[in-house]
């Protein structure tokens, strides 16, 4: 898989993405994570690639022209999902993680200052993607948490496939809760049943917490679930225990 990031800052990119599991992705050319310094397409002799805004008002605005040009030396076919990060977007989720993580050539535009011209992301753009209702200086860091999300999806890129299939979201319930040695730690003990060496009741006891943990922490998710008779059982058990309380 192949991404092209359109930015102002490629060393903060290429620095951020070269440690870890995606570091060593693309040491092994699994992924393939490119820069592409807007500023080398501005036909400003300073390098400028912001005016001041029709209409006026405070800030200032990135030029159409150096970002349509630094897109155009990329070479692609034109078939390509080009992603502009903005708070504007639709919001990345895990669903648009595995949507994009079956594509072949991403792009991911950058933001800076107030914005973009408006004609320019009309020409090239494909999706707005918004990590929330915040606003960042700049669309790198937006960028890296996409590219590092979307990138563990692809094959290869983590020791096992299992290694993704029962995370937060994997399966529309957040993830149960972990733990590893020793298995008595500030008075606090591993649940028995993770010592029982029965995978069944092993797996069962993680499907249970998964849901515990999706009602007290995402109401929001546990809304959209559907539970099958048994869930639906267990939810309410848990509910009707004396002192249950889900925060929601």
């Amino acid at each position: 898989m192949n991404f092209y990031v359109l930015t102002l800052f490629t060393q903060m990119i290429d620095d951020c993405l070269g440690h870890s599991i995606i570091g060593r992705a693309r040491k092994e050319k699994i992924i393939n994570v490119s820069t592409v310094d807007i500023r080398d397409f501005s036909n400003d002799k300073h390098r400028h690639v912001d005016d001041y805004p029709y209409g006026g008002g405070a800030g200032m605005v990135m030029k159409p022209q150096p970002v349509y040009d630094a897109y155009k030396s990329l070479g692609l076919n034109g078939g390509e999902r080009v992603i502009y990060m903005t708070p504007q977007g639709r919001p990345f989720s895990q669903k648009i993680a595995q949507e994009l993580s079956e594509e072949e050539n991403i792009v991911i535009l950058c933001g800076h200052y107030e914005g973009i011209d408006e004609r320019v992301i009309e020409e090239i753009v494909t999706d707005e993607i918004s990590m929330g209702d915040f606003v960042l200086t700049g669309g790198e860091l937006a960028a890296m948490a996409v590219i590092d999300a979307v990138s563990r999806l692809v094959p290869g890129v983590l020791g096992k496939e299992e290694s993704f299939l029962d995370e937060s979201f994997s399966n529309g319930l957040l993830e149960y809760p972990q733990y590893t040695r020793p298995p008595e730690f500030m008075g606090r003990n591993v649940p028995e049943v993770l010592l029982s060496g029965d995978h069944g009741r092993v797996d069962r006891w993680r499907h249970e917490q998964a849901l515990i943990r999706t009602l007290n922490k995402r109401p929001d998710i546990f809304e959209k679930l559907s539970l099958s008779e048994k869930d639906s059982a267990y939810v309410k058990n848990y509910l009707d225990r004396p002192g249950t309380d889900t925060n929601s």
